[in-house]
């Protein structure tokens, strides 16, 4: 069920099926509760992955002794509900991140009396999407911690939505406050990775009654279970170069996303340098570094009630996720 992670052991929140959540060490197919190693805690401070994160320096090290030490009275993976490994406080989501992606959706979303031919179409593209990555920045956007559903949990598409899409996306969990960080430190924050599908539904991202205002991106991408997240946070020395890493999803057994995290127009150290411009990340946080190509929209195949799609990155397990109707419309506003 986890798939294949980096390192010795990974960090998830855990539960005994719908009892308390609990923050634990995955070791070899075993949880460890880490509520009990009382060492990890300060006084009175709700045990949490978010509070380890706080502290990342002293946590790992503590953590890496208990994943050595194979304690006893731990869980078999199997026995305990997946939830998402951490709670934070903010998201930020980078889009149009992934060269082949920005130029597949340019050449598809040009005007329909353009008189260009698909070739100087893509080349055009291609070259404007290359002078971007050069010379210009991120976008990034942030979405609700509310969205956040666990690795193994299904989803219910919203009634509201005829376009709801699937976006893999590695994502970066902060483990030291960064402001105003350089791209050569950025990663020097990062505690670890995971895995984020970033559904998205595509008819609600523009919107046509206010044409001058944008991108809707609180409605399109915050339903109810639409950030799946995890199944685990695996240490970031474990994963060793974020941009070597493959992102493979598949819907129904059929491989629709598959590419590599050095695609990505942006970096994650200079994403999150970007994002630390503006606001100060804090421990838990996360970062989605943006989905490459072969989302629904470019496949002319959407989500649909009944679809599995499994997820995975290198090194950080795997996703299972099913969709079922919400044909009482019991997530709609």
């Amino acid at each position: 069920m986890s798939g294949i992670l980096a390192g010795p052991f990974a960090l998830g929140t855990f539960s005994l099926d719908d009892g308390p959540r609990f923050p634990g060490l995955l070791a070899e197919e075993q949880v460890l509760d880490l509520r009990a190693e009382t060492g990890l805690w300060q006084a009175r401070e709700t045990p949490s992955i978010r509070a380890l994160l706080e502290r990342w320096d002293t946590s790992l090290a503590m953590l890496t002794r208990m994943a050595a030490e194979r304690t006893a009275g731990r869980f078999p993976l199997a026995r305990l509900r997946v939830h998402p490994p951490v709670e934070p406080r903010q998201i930020f989501q980078a889009g149009a991140n992934y060269r082949a992606h920005v130029i597949e959706l340019t050449v598809a979303h040009r005007p329909s009396d353009d008189p260009r031919s698909e070739e100087q179409a893509l080349a055009d593209a291609a070259a404007e999407t290359d002078r971007r990555a050069a010379e210009g920045a991120p976008y990034l956007f942030t979405g609700l911690p509310s969205a956040l559903t666990g690795a193994y949990d299904d989803v219910v598409l919203p009634a509201w939505t005829a376009k709801p899409d699937w976006e893999l996306e590695l994502c970066a969990v902060i483990g030291r406050p960064a402001f105003r960080v350089t791209p050569q430190d950025a990663l020097e924050h990062v505690a670890g990775y995971t895995i984020a599908n970033d559904l998205t539904a595509r008819d609600a991202i523009f919107r046509t009654d206010i044409d001058a205002v944008g991108s809707d991106w609180m409605r399109g991408k915050n339903a109810p279970g639409f950030t799946p997240l995890g199944p685990f946070l695996v240490p970031a020395g474990f994963v060793g170069d974020p941009a070597g890493l493959q992102l493979t999803l598949r819907l129904n057994g059929k491989i629709m996303q598959n590419a590599g995290t050095d695609g990505m127009l942006f970096d994650t150290a200079r994403l999150i340098s970007y994002a630390s411009r503006t606001t100060r990340l804090l421990p838990g946080d996360l970062l989605l570094t943006g989905s490459p190509p072969g989302n629904g929209v470019s496949w002319g195949r959407l989500l649909a009630p009944g679809d599995e799609i499994e997820a995975e990155i290198t090194g950080l397990g795997r996703q299972h996720t099913r969709f079922l109707s919400d044909a009482e419309g019991t997530t709609s506003p």
